[in-house]
C-alpha cells in the first residue's frame, strides 16, 4: 500500500513500497506573458541586426555616388537612396550600433553610481542620506535611478528578513547587496529600460540640432535632420529611421515591463488572482 509524504512548496513526493524510487511531481512554471515575448522579439531582433550590420549591410553605408541620388525602394536599394545616393538600409543598420551604443553605456553608467548610492541613502538614512541625494542633485544623470534605490531601500529596511539579517550580525554591504538590492530590482529594470529610451532619444535629438554625431555619421537622429529639406521629394530617408526608432523604444519598454512582471512577486500573485 503506497504511503503519502507531504512536502511543504509546489512540490509533492509520493513513495510506493512497490518501487525503488519516489516519484516527483513539480508544478510547471508560468509562461512568459504577451509583451515579454513582443519585448524580446523586437528588441532582440533590432540588436541582432546591429550587430550583424558590418556584415549583412547591402552596400556600402558611406559610399557617395550622384548617379543614385533619391532613388525609391526598389528591388536593390530596399529603403532607397539618400542625397549623396547611399543606401538607406545599410545606413540604418549601421546607426543601429550608435544608437544602442549611447542608451546602454549611459543607462549602465546612472545604474552603476545610482544604485549604490539609493541603497546607501535609504539604509544609513540621517546626514549620509542628504549628502549622497544632494551629490545625487548635482550629477543630474543619475537623481531618477539613485531616488528610487532610496525609496525602495526605505521601504525594504524595516522588513523581518532584513531585521534577521541584522540579528545574525551581517555586515552592512551583505544586507545591501544580498538582501535589498534582489528585492529592489523590478522597479529598478523598469527604470532602466526608461533611462535607456531616454538616453537615446536625447541622443537623437542632440544629433537632429546639430550637436550630437556630426556628418557622414549614420546616426538615426542626424539621418532625419539631414532628410528634411527633402521630405516632400524622398520622404523615405526620414521614414526609415523613424520607423526604427519608435520600434527599438517600444520594444525596450515592453521588455521592461514584462521583465519586472517576472520578477515581482507581487505581481505574480495579482496575475494568478485573474
Amino acid at each position: 500500500m503506497p504511503v503519502s509524504i507531504p512536502k511543504s512548496g509546489s512540490v509533492a513526493m509520493s513513495v510506493d513500497q512497490t518501487t525503488d524510487a519516489p516519484v516527483i511531481e513539480a508544478s510547471p512554471r508560468r509562461p512568459m506573458s504577451l509583451q515579454l515575448k513582443m519585448g524580446l522579439v523586437i528588441t532582440g531582433s533590432i540588436v541582432l541586426l546591429g550587430l550583424l550590420a558590418p556584415w549583412i549591410s547591402p552596400h556600402p553605408w558611406d559610399t557617395i555616388s550622384m548617379r543614385t541620388r533619391f532613388v525609391p525602394p526598389n528591388a536593390t536599394y530596399w529603403f532607397g537612396t539618400d542625397e549623396y545616393g547611399r543606401d538607406v538600409l545599410s545606413r540604418l543598420l549601421m546607426g543601429t550600433r550608435l544608437s544602442l551604443t549611447m542608451g546602454v553605456s549611459a543607462t549602465l553608467v546612472s545604474l552603476a553610481v545610482g544604485v549604490p548610492m539609493g541603497l546607501a541613502a535609504g539604509y544609513f538614512r540621517g546626514w549620509i542620506d542628504e549628502a549622497l541625494m544632494r551629490l545625487a542633485d548635482v550629477l543630474m544623470a543619475v537623481p531618477p535611478i539613485a531616488r528610487l534605490a532610496r525609496s525602495v531601500t526605505l521601504t525594504l529596511a524595516n522588513e523581518e528578513f532584513i531585521q534577521a539579517a541584522k540579528a545574525r550580525a551581517e555586515s552592512n554591504s551583505y544586507i545591501l547587496f544580498r538582501e535589498i538590492l534582489p528585492n529592489a530590482w523590478p522597479p529598478l529594470i523598469v527604470e532602466a529600460s526608461l533611462r535607456v529610451t531616454y538616453a537615446i532619444l536625447l541622443g537623437s535629438a542632440l544629433s537632429f540640432l546639430g550637436l550630437g554625431a556630426q556628418p557622414p555619421s549614420s546616426d538615426w537622429g542626424l539621418m532625419i535632420s539631414e532628410a528634411r529639406s527633402f521630405i516632400d521629394r524622398a520622404p523615405w530617408i526620414a521614414l526609415a529611421p523613424g520607423i526604427a526608432m519608435c520600434l527599438l523604444v517600444i520594444g525596450i519598454n515592453l521588455l521592461g515591463d514584462g521583465v519586472r512582471e517576472r520578477l515581482d512577486p507581487r505581481l505574480k500573485s495579482r496575475m494568478a488572482k485573474r
